[in-house]
């Protein structure tokens, strides 16, 4: 899987916690030798690596009647596709072939047996009986399940495509685009033709990349986002054993605090039922501030050689796809990482609070996953990949600290208050001053829905007011 996003360039500012290796930006311009590459080459034009006065033979003589077939049915795929932005047939098909090559160490993908289903279930059951304890909110799982690779990639399908339609919506639309606007009215099935390409290439980057995802995580919310179905803490065994390697905790203690985490996930994404809307929002706000540098995707057209559809899609991998420097693509980014840090920071800190005093590896685990997260461990890389965002949440430990100070200070009722409503959570800058937010004011929104839900009824009551209305003030309005 390539380090680059697929068709985007890395934000300017090195992530926190990376390696501070900068890509070469001016890779996409560059042959394989590093030379300029040559929009001839392989057409038998003047100037091509072919020449001759065949075309054809320039760009089939070198393949074998089966290579030539491969070449073909894959163009095929691409072409024949008529769906939305992203072929998720394909993104399918390639996750579940990724997931059955197995991991780089060699561990192939199994079916979970009932002694793993069976733990996986009490540990869910114990962690939410822990969780009762140190939040107010309800449990937020109906069922506990133990999931294989494949299965999680089935499950977690449906939330990548709502995350990354938007982005390939505008690459969809920037492709139909490089044709001359009199041009386009009379270019229809050439459009059709690169949207459908555009939408196999994304199938196949996404597939690609939530296969080797679905051989590292743990859960269903690894990444602050809820990509399973609602109402269902998963955890997958077989992952859990190689995250369990070398870090001298009980397998046992590991996988009641990885349930404790999939478990505050899932309470919190069930009873704040504005947070899922808000965090997914953000992503679409994101793309909407996607430009597409056409000059460049013109030149990756007029290179295109139909028996390598790959050179495609690893051209369009070079940056091409750039978030504009807006108020509002930093608006949209600041929000989305401050709603991760806050989750995060809850998450974090109410399973400390269960944990602390009943697992002895509770500080080790915590600081192991903390480091996984801020260091942009393989699922915020992956993301990155699909959509050129970085799903980390850079302030995780602040937000924490603001948390455990908010239960300090309030309660844990007083601390889960502030879910009711999205402009009652800390901002970026309360991060900055935990102190000052834990100690102000803060806005009670209960009395202001219930007037507005009055005002929706139209039946304000005014009893209220006339109720403390005086004879002096009577008096003072007949006297007027």
């Amino acid at each position: 899987m390539s380090d680059t996003p697929f068709g985007f360039g890395l934000p300017p500012e090195e992530p926190e916690d990376g390696d501070g290796k900068k890509k070469d930006p001016a890779g996409g311009g560059q042959g394989a030798g590093g030379g300029p590459v040559n929009p001839f080459a392989g057409f038998g034009l003047p100037g091509g690596a072919g020449g001759g006065d065949n075309p054809f033979a320039a760009m089939f003589g070198s393949l074998n009647p089966n290579d030539l077939g491969a070449a073909f049915q894959q163009l095929g795929q691409m072409l024949s596709y008529e769906g939305g932005p992203v072929n998720w047939d394909m993104a399918k098909q390639i996750a579940r072939q990724t997931v059955a090559q197995g991991t780089p160490d060699g561990t192939k993908d199994a079916s979970v047996g009932p002694s793993e289903r069976a733990a996986v279930e009490e540990a869910v059951r114990l962690a939410d009986i822990w969780l009762d304890g140190v939040t107010s909110l309800p449990s937020g799982s109906n069922t506990a399940v133990a999931w294989s690779r494949a299965e999680w990639v089935e499950a977690t399908l449906p939330a990548w495509q709502q995350l990354v339609d938007p982005v390939a919506e505008r690459v969809g639309t920037a492709m139909g685009e490089v044709l001359p606007e009199e041009m386009q009215s009379v270019a229809g099935p050439l459009i059709g033709m690169m949207r459908s390409m555009g939408g196999a290439m994304f199938g196949q980057q996404i597939g690609q990349a939530v296969g080797v995802l679905a051989g590292e995580v743990v859960g269903s919310t690894d990444i602050g986002l809820p990509l399973g179905p609602a109402n269902k803490a998963a955890l997958l065994p077989l992952n859990i054993e190689a995250f369990s390697k070398d870090l001298g905790v009980p397998k046992d203690e590991i996988r009641l605090y990885l349930a404790l985490r999939e478990a505050a996930h899932q309470r919190l994404f069930a009873h704040v039922p504005w947070l899922r809307s808000h965090m997914f929002g953000a992503v679409e706000g994101y793309a909407r501030g996607i430009k597409v540098d056409t000059t460049k995707l013109e030149d990756v057209v007029g290179q295109f050689d139909p028996t390598h559809p790959e050179e495609l899609q690893e051209a369009l991998q070079q940056g091409m796809f750039q978030p504009e420097d807006t108020p509002e693509q930093k608006a949209a980014l600041a929000r989305l990482e401050t709603a991760l840090a806050l989750v995060e920071g809850w998450v974090d800190a109410v399973v400390h609070e269960a944990a602390k005093s009943r697992l002895t590896g509770a500080d080790a685990l915590r600081e192991t996953l903390r480091r996984r997260r801020a260091s942009g461990g393989p699922a915020e890389q992956t993301f990155a990949t699909l959509i050129g965002l970085q799903l980390r949440p850079r302030r995780l430990r602040d937000a924490a600290r603001l948390w455990a100070s908010l239960t300090d200070a309030r309660g844990v009722d007083g601390r889960d208050r502030l879910w009711e409503h999205p402009d009652m959570l800390p901002t970026a800058s309360d991060l900055d001053d935990p102190d000052g937010f834990v100690h102000h004011e803060q806005l009670d929104f209960s009395e202001l829905d219930k007037m507005l839900g009055e005002a929706a009824d139209g039946k304000p009551d005014l009893r209220k007011d006339d109720d403390k209305a005086g004879p002096d003030d009577d008096k003072g309005e007949s006297d007027k």
